[in-house]
């Protein structure tokens, strides 16, 4: 079991996949109930198709790293892209170029790094990322919360353990808080310059076409944006080849780039 010591009070479970040394860095950041275990094998699937080595990982409160310990805030995205990636990037791939894939929460967190115009960036993935709060969101939000029953319970408490409730609360609550109906990051859009690939289900039950719209407009550099009819939240996992395909394809277009 591999884990990282980020400050004196959290370690990080992550997992490592192998590939050219000359290739970028595919760094896997989950959606807001995920974990490592969740992207099955995706990430080791991708990182083959490509030849890049690949770095995923589980965040605070997450899978097998450390539990939560504060209650979060309408900054909680922005402290798991500014203070907790860039702890993990520094100490695992000091110096090498890095390409983000982000799911849902981790979308977001990717875009709000890349604003910062890391100098080893070199492209960003989105998979139904949010930058702003839709009506729909917390509509699917809320559903998932009235439904929060003990199977439910059961089938994340293989991925979390004794901190799935915790975990589950810490993301329905803050959503559904009437202060984060005021999140937005589209304001930071502009400051990516990196390619940019959105990629986000036609049928996805927590954002409309309007988040991907949202993304492609508002960056600076190149950005391509892709629906996927007859798909929901996940398109990773419910059109799997489909998705290493497109993802690949941008992989090496950016790889091409040097």
């Amino acid at each position: 079991m591999s884990t990282l010591k980020i400050d004196d009070d959290y370690h990080l479970y992550y997992e490592l996949y192998q590939g050219r040394p000359d290739h970028p860095w595919l760094i896997f950041l989950h959606e807001g109930l995920g974990s490592v275990a969740q992207w099955r094998n995706f990430p080791e699937q991708l990182c083959r198709k490509t030849s890049c080595p690949g770095l995923v990982y589980d965040r605070i409160g997450h899978g097998r790293s450390t539990s939560l310990r504060s209650k979060r805030t309408i900054h909680y995205l922005h402290e798991a892209a500014l203070w907790e990636l860039p702890r993990v990037l520094s100490a695992l791939i000091p110096d090498h170029p890095f390409i983000l894939i982000g799911h849902s929460d981790g979308g977001s967190i990717s875009l709000i790094l890349g604003a910062e115009q890391p100098a080893n960036l070199r492209g960003i993935i989105t998979e139904a990322a949010h930058v702003f709060v839709e009506p729909v969101t917390l509509e699917g939000i809320r559903g998932a919360a009235d439904t929060f029953s003990r199977e439910t319970q059961t089938k994340l408490h293989q991925h979390h353990g004794d901190k799935t409730v915790d975990l589950f609360t810490a993301w329905s609550a803050t959503w559904l808080q009437p202060w984060f109906s005021f999140w937005n990051i589209e304001y930071l859009l502009p400051a990516i310059q990196v390619p940019l690939l959105a990629l986000q289900g036609r049928d996805d039950h927590y954002g409309t076409p309007a988040q991907v719209e949202a993304i492609v407009a508002g960056t600076a550099g190149r950005a391509t944006p892709i629906m996927m009819e007859d798909c929901g939240h996940a398109p990773h996992l419910e059109f799997p080849e489909l998705t290493l395909d497109l993802m690949s394809c941008f992989v090496n277009r950016i790889r091409g780039l040097g």
